[in-house]
């Protein structure tokens, strides 16, 4: 029954790659329209960064309750109070300094690396989403350079879940104000300021930063779930 299943869908993948343009053909308009009108626009030097939190920042607010739903899910099932103690106590540090000691100055760079990727997402490529990824990462190295009794200060829910909150809700009271302001959900509210520094973009920054703070605190509650259940 597996094998039937599996020719039949392989059957729909390759019907589905066989229609698609090819490598680089790029067919819509819409593009090219936003590469010519980001900038003067938003004064935005990174179009992507633009697109996701200012033209069509809507369907981005959707995307962090996404995420912030599937991590509440996860956390209601695998929810264990004494597993987080468990862990701590079970966990052995590496047995090779040097890994121990280059894992522990990598958790640096990557918190460094992440927050620019956060900081100039509107100006270069990179963007909450990215940056947000990376800081996780870096502090989740603690536990490969460490022990998970290390990391775990880090992970604990009572502080993360706050951050996530600020992230999450932050977003959308950024669009409320500009309704309280007169203005439909979501307008740019401020000056465009200088195009390719910090202070350009109007309201994307801000954006930008909710986003980096609720995905970051969203894959550290992840990692800190499956950490308990796979060491303890």
């Amino acid at each position: 029954m597996f094998l039937v299943s599996a020719a039949g869908l392989a059957s729909l993948f390759g019907w589905a790659f066989a229609g698609l343009p090819a490598f680089g053909d790029y067919r819509g308009p819409y593009g090219f329209l936003l590469n010519h009108v980001v900038t003067p626009e938003r004064h935005a030097t990174n179009v992507v960064g633009a697109v996701v939190f200012d033209y069509r920042g809507f369907d981005t607010l959707g995307e962090e309750f996404i995420l912030f739903t599937a991590v509440t899910g996860v956390v209601m099932l695998l929810r264990e109070g004494e597993l987080a103690e468990k862990a701590a106590k079970a966990s052995r540090a590496p047995g090779v300094p040097g890994l121990r000691l280059f894992g522990t100055l990598m958790v640096g760079a990557a918190l460094l690396v992440g927050a620019w990727l956060a900081a100039f997402g509107y100006v270069t490529p990179g963007g909450g989403f990215q940056g947000g990824v990376v800081m996780a990462g870096g502090i989740v190295l603690l536990y490969f350079a460490t022990s998970y009794g290390v990391y775990h200060p880090y992970g604990k829910e009572h502080v993360l879940d706050p951050i996530e909150a600020v992230g999450a809700g932050g977003y959308a009271v950024i669009g409320v104000v500009a309704l309280l302001s007169g203005l439909p959900y979501l307008t740019n509210l401020l000056g465009p300021g200088t195009p390719g520094t910090l202070v350009s973009s109007g309201s994307i920054p801000f954006l930008n930063w909710a986003s980096a703070l609720e995905v970051t605190a969203a894959n550290l509650v992840l990692f800190s779930e499956f950490l308990q259940e796979y060491i303890a």
